[in-house]
């Protein structure tokens, strides 16, 4: 019973902050030294959370998937959500890069509290620039892409917020609210299914052996995919109302108090 509400416990933080501008990351290594959960369950347990999350994008955003997929069907290229087939690309390919040459390094090194809590101080910096991104057009060019998906490559950092990261680089550019919402989900989701399938390849063995029985996994993931798409919605409200740079005092607060409890 205490294993099952540890994972209901990460269900609820990988819901909420995976979608929310606050690094789910970031609060999964933090909660999981406070639980002092098993390292070997954690590779399994984060997989099955980023499954749940997964899913919330796919509900999320069923209609402009199809258009997407109708249009990468038939080849067609040239209606709005065709064009989005090769920005995706040209999006989640400096992702995939700085993730293979770069992740290993921001694994060893963000490790431990202090350095997750600069980077929330950081995230925080970023979150409230956004306040000062003017829009222009609704139109997300290849630099735009590329732009975004560096933003997206860094976000492995824990503390720094994928959402954050894409939306603020695209709202700093000039890309209209929804267009930068809608682009950045849609960029996550190749991005999403890679992380999943390279940890499921390199971490086969300790997958096979986790201690997680199936009922714990469900419940984390359904408690993940159930919360996540409350954030999705209410992260939407946010941007639409322009109080999208407001999760920078959190981060903020978070980060001073990780710091302070290192430094002291």
């Amino acid at each position: 019973m205490e294993q099952l509400i540890e994972t209901v416990i990460l269900g609820i933080i990988q819901g909420l902050t995976e979608w929310l501008p606050i690094s789910s990351t970031g609060h999964l290594k933090l909660f999981e030294n406070l639980l002092d959960l098993n390292a070997r369950d954690l590779v399994f347990f984060d997989v099955v959370l980023h499954v749940g999350t997964l899913i919330v994008i796919l509900m999320f955003f069923r209609k402009e998937i199809g258009k997407i997929l109708s249009s990468l069907a038939h080849l067609d290229f040239k209606t709005e959500y065709g064009k989005m087939v090769p920005l995706i690309i040209v999006g989640v390919a400096p992702t995939i890069l700085i993730g293979l040459f770069f992740g290993w390094l921001i694994e060893d090194t963000f490790q431990t509290i202090l350095p997750i809590g600069i980077a929330f101080l950081l995230c925080g910096v970023m979150l409230y620039s956004s306040k000062f991104g003017k829009e222009k057009t609704d139109r997300i060019t290849y630099s735009t892409a590329i732009m975004m998906g560096i933003a997206q490559g860094i976000a492995i950092i824990p503390g720094v917020s994928r959402s954050g990261a894409t939306i603020i680089v695209a709202l700093l550019l000039g890309i209209k609210r929804e267009k930068a919402f809608k682009f950045s989900f849609l960029l996550s989701i190749p991005a999403i299914l890679g992380a999943l399938g390279y940890t499921t390849y390199t971490e086969f063995s300790e997958l096979a052996s986790t201690g997680l029985r199936w009922d714990e996994i469900f419940a984390g993931a359904t408690v993940a995919m159930l919360v996540g798409y409350f954030a999705l919605k209410l992260l939407w409200k946010t941007i639409a109302k322009r109080k999208f740079h407001l999760f920078a005092f959190y981060c903020w607060l978070l980060g001073v108090v990780l710091v302070l409890s290192e430094i002291f």
